[in-house]
């Protein structure tokens, strides 16, 4: 299923959708060109594409970290995307307040994974109009989620999809339990795989987030050959200089190859 936005390409070519950008917002220069590489490479394979970027990181370990370079000026900067390239882009929101505001700059309200259970936030994100992404909280079976949407839903707000994230394992890693995704799809809903978010590795003593970016390939070609209605990277053109969640991003120029070989997948089980 893809989600009913007006201005994404590509639907109805049987193929996934990709959300996709930095972790978040570092200036309009390098959102401007992360967004352009993209497109490049999701017009030559067909792929919707949803330009994904942070206008503030709320849940960061320590007190410096980074965490935006302002709210009104970073969704500008999405909104320009956005308009530039006439593709939808996606934010994430904290708070019933964040969801008026930046509903008016964004295409999509992503609810972050540990605030999915926040009626207030669900609520008002639903009643905006706007398509609400709901991140699976690592803390919750996938069945717990139907709650979510019904929260949604029960605005009157059809437009919901869910997104698989990982399942904490212990303190410090997560796990994919792939059986989520069918799962959640019972929902009638589009539900997300969260490749890159999935291989964090949180609540490392120096309050730094860590990942295992070298397993990116496995977990996105794992969550195609279950059906994963989209694929969520969080890519940035050197992860090492990223502001947040450098550790577990895809470097830019990896992104084509893997996009290749994950069409060829889908293709096969299409044909399954």
């Amino acid at each position: 299923m893809i989600p009913q936005i007006t201005n994404l390409k590509h639907t109805g070519q049987g193929n996934f959708f990709l959300m996709a950008g930095p972790c978040v917002i570092e200036g309009e220069a390098m959102a401007l060109d992360i967004a352009e590489k993209i497109i490049e490479i999701t017009d030559r394979l067909k792929i919707p594409y949803i330009f994904k970027g942070s206008y503030r990181k709320a849940n960061r370990s320590r007190l410096d970290s980074f965490s935006g370079i302002g709210d009104e000026q970073a969704l500008r900067i999405l909104q320009k995307v956005g308009a530039t390239f006439d593709i939808p882009v996606v934010t994430d929101i904290h708070s019933v307040s964040e969801a008026y505001y930046a509903a008016d700059f964004a295409d999509m309200l992503q609810i972050p994974a540990f605030l999915c259970r926040q009626t207030d936030i669900l609520v008002a994100a639903a009643e905006t109009g706007k398509y609400v992404n709901i991140k699976k909280g690592q803390f919750l079976s996938a069945d717990a989620m139907q709650f979510a949407v019904a929260k949604v839903r029960e605005t009157g707000n059809e437009n919901v999809m869910l997104t698989e994230r990982g399942t904490t394992f212990g303190y410090q890693d997560l796990v994919v339990d792939y059986r989520g995704i069918p799962e959640m799809q019972k929902n009638n809903c589009p539900v997300v795989l969260d490749i890159t978010h999935s291989l964090q590795q949180p609540n490392q003593t120096d309050g730094v987030t860590g990942g295992k970016p070298g397993l990116i390939e496995t977990i996105a070609r794992a969550g195609i050959a279950v059906g994963a209605d989209g694929i969520f990277i969080e890519t940035h053109p050197d992860p090492s200089v990223a502001k947040s969640d450098g550790a577990n991003m895809l470097k830019l120029d990896l992104l084509e190859t893997l996009l290749q070989k994950l069409v060829i997948l889908r293709e096969a089980v299409n044909n399954l």
